[in-house]
């Protein structure tokens, strides 16, 4: 049977200036293998970064990826434990690989209860990146969308000041950047948890059965030519558009 050649990313395809990743699927993928969850927990770190890499070769110039929720904090002590272990051992490395190239790393959300050493190595990332712009990774860590709105609120209320969509937005902790084009989310699922609500409302969503560690390069280029095929209308007619 004659092989169907796989599509590919050329000079006319649309590229996504901010991809948000729901990388969902590590602790499955490793119990199917019969492997301990926090092994799965590495090899989706090693896959993230390969990910970065590759979007940002691509031409993305913004990349959110959704680590850890809120709600996540109530797993088991042991596998949290394991996810912090893997910050301390690999993470400066790994999230090196990519900011050296330029690119700015920024942690959204509330990292307080996490352990102190923890804490540090995620700012010390974030202060050794300060100066670059234009491209830049946001971390979610102890993120959750609906607890950012209400910071967001508090924030305007002690301003004491009316807010408009667009000043409502730079209060987040995404403000200044792209509204995200595509929401991609692995391993089966189909639902957004909690991730990036409010900047959400025009992302292109794509989900896929891979388990995160399987969303190789080419998944990734998948999902990006399927979003180089939709209509982004904004409300718009396909008249107004053309």
């Amino acid at each position: 049977m004659r092989k169907t050649k796989r599509a590919e990313i050329t000079k006319d395809t649309k590229i996504p200036r901010h991809i948000a990743v729901i990388m969902d699927g590590n602790g499955r993928w490793a119990k199917k293998r019969l492997l301990p969850r926090s092994l799965g927990h590495k090899e989706g770190m090693e896959r993230m970064v390969g990910m970065m890499e590759h979007a940002f070769d691509l031409g993305v110039e913004y990349m959110t990826v959704y680590a850890l929720s809120t709600e996540n904090l109530n797993r088991p002590k042991e596998e949290l434990e394991g996810l912090y272990n893997l910050v301390r051992k690999y993470f400066k490395v790994y999230i090196g690989r990519v900011c050296e190239k330029g690119v700015r790393f920024k942690v959204i959300g509330d990292i307080t209860p996490l352990p102190v050493d923890v804490q540090g190595i995620l700012r010390e990332a974030e202060k050794e990146t300060l100066q670059y712009q234009g491209k830049g990774i946001n971390f979610a860590m102890c993120y959750g969308s609906r607890a950012e709105i209400v910071r967001a609120v508090n924030i305007a209320v002690a301003e004491g000041k009316k807010v408009t969509e667009e000043s409502f937005a730079s209060l987040l902790y995404t403000g200044g950047q792209p509204e995200p084009d595509l929401i991609i989310r692995t391993g089966k699922e189909v639902r957004l948890s909690n991730f990036l609500l409010y900047q959400a409302a025009y992302a292109e969503l794509y989900f896929t059965d891979k388990m995160f560690p399987e969303f190789s390069d080419e998944e990734l280029d998948k999902a990006v030519l399927e979003f180089s095929k939709r209509t982004r209308r904004f409300g718009k007619t396909d008249e107004q558009l053309q």
